[in-house]
């Protein structure tokens, strides 16, 4: 698709963001979320991503000034001068054009720098008396919580995607194990559900890339116009037939028509 689409145009800005964060930025802003966002019930690093990835395959936009103002529990804080308030504005801006570009990429072949950011235990050790606990492991809950707080805000048209189409309502499913650490029986869905381990968090985890650029691509068919097929005018039966010959359409042209 060429050109920038609606979703990145409408979030220009002119302090010129990055097209994704460097580690130092993204350390930057898990410090100011860490002080100003999660104190007030706002978003800690890894639910952001999972809320802007969300608004990334939106069904429609969503302007930054309706969501900025959630990251940070609802009011955006007072920054110390418009250096800072310019640097935050950079950082999160910074971080929305990573998710698009997270979404726009095939997910099998995502670049390191583009990838969900979130906490994972680099060797977690599941077995013997120093493991550490599986359910202790919630790899991906503020993830997927972040980003059901981003369709949230499009919920109607979200709604209408999952009535229309299984497949979305099966990434829900996965999303909604993570944040509820719990999977139904997919065979007895009145059965108890059962724990979600970290093995089958990662799992899932893993998955998410593929699974936003499915929905990525779902949101541009969805807004790509389709060109109505126009087909002639039939005269009326009754009409003088357009062929000249003097007679009713009826009983000329329009005699083969009745008979296909």
């Amino acid at each position: 698709m060429s050109g920038p689409s609606p979703h990145t145009a409408a979030m220009s800005s002119p302090i010129s963001p990055p097209p994704y964060l460097d580690d130092d930025q993204v350390e930057r802003l898990t410090e100011l979320l860490e002080q100003r966002a999660v104190p007030f019930r706002g978003f800690n690093l890894e639910a952001l991503d999972g809320f802007l990835s969300a608004l990334a395959v939106s069904p429609s936009l969503v302007p930054p000034d309706e969501w900025q103002p959630l990251v940070w529990g609802g009011k955006a804080p007072t920054w110390t001068d418009e250096d800072e308030a310019a640097q935050v504005q950079t950082l999160l801006m910074g971080h929305w054009n990573m998710c698009v570009a997270r979404v726009r990429q095939d997910g099998d072949d995502l670049p390191d720098h583009l990838a969900p950011l979130m906490w994972l235990p680099e060797d977690p050790d599941l077995t013997g008396e120093d493991a550490v606990q599986e359910d202790a492991l919630d790899v991906g809950r503020d993830w997927a919580l972040g980003f059901f707080a981003g369709a949230t805000l499009r919920e109607a048209e979200w709604d209408q995607w999952l009535d229309g189409n299984d497949w979305i309502e099966e990434v829900f499913e996965l999303l909604d194990q993570l944040a509820s650490g719990e999977a139904l029986n997919p065979e007895d869905p009145t059965a108890p559900a059962t724990a979600l381990g970290y093995r089958d968090r990662l799992g899932i985890v893993l998955g998410l890339p593929a699974m936003l650029a499915d929905l990525n691509h779902h949101r541009v068919e969805s807004l790509t116009p389709r060109t109505p097929i126009r087909r002639d005018a039939v005269p009326g039966r009754n009409a003088a037939c357009p062929c000249g010959s003097g007679r009713k359409y009826k009983k000329c042209c329009g005699l083969a028509g009745a008979g296909t």
